[in-house]
């Protein structure tokens, strides 16, 4: 398994993965990702940034997410909670496996590598931040120590459950 920053040759990969995610989304009723977002361009800004990473098997990509080490001007107010921390953090955007791929542990991987990067750079929180009704990302965030920490909302004033993870 390799872990790695995605690059632009990675994009038609991670665009079937994303639109697999987005059927799955679909099928569940789950309006999350029904909008056009994320696509081709956000994809590629994320790979620009040095922000996009992808989990590969056998040379083909298995899962993406974005890491961010910005701050998220939708996480400034928090409702109905708190953040566990005031402090430096990282961000997670946009994780994804391939339907082929699910049942194998791959966002544990793919979660746990981005929280090497972190303490890489001495950052010891990451926050994302999720859709009421997505349950299989909900169960993935706490299946990995992430803690509840209230809502916030999208610019949009699309209303997101927020979480966060503090590790040394």
């Amino acid at each position: 398994m390799e872990f790695r920053q995605g690059k632009i040759k990675d994009i038609p990969e991670i665009i079937n993965i994303i639109n697999e995610g987005k059927e799955a989304l679909k099928l569940m009723g789950i309006d999350q990702w029904q909008d056009g977002y994320p696509n081709e361009e956000t994809i590629r800004q994320d790979i620009d940034n040095k922000e996009a990473y992808v989990l590969k098997e056998n040379g083909e990509v298995l899962a993406y997410g974005m890491l961010s080490f910005a701050l998220e001007k939708t996480y400034e107010k928090i409702y109905e909670g708190e953040w566990l921390t005031n402090k430096e953090y990282a961000t997670i955007h946009r994780t994804v496996v391939k339907k082929s791929g699910k049942g194998r542990g791959l966002s544990h991987i793919l979660l746990g590598s981005m929280e090497r990067i972190c303490l890489e750079k001495n950052c010891h929180s990451i926050k994302v931040d999720t859709h009421r009704d997505n349950k299989i990302m909900q169960n993935t965030l706490l299946k990995n120590s992430y803690k509840y920490c209230g809502i916030i909302y999208l610019e949009d004033r699309s209303e997101r459950l927020a979480y966060e993870k503090v590790f040394f």
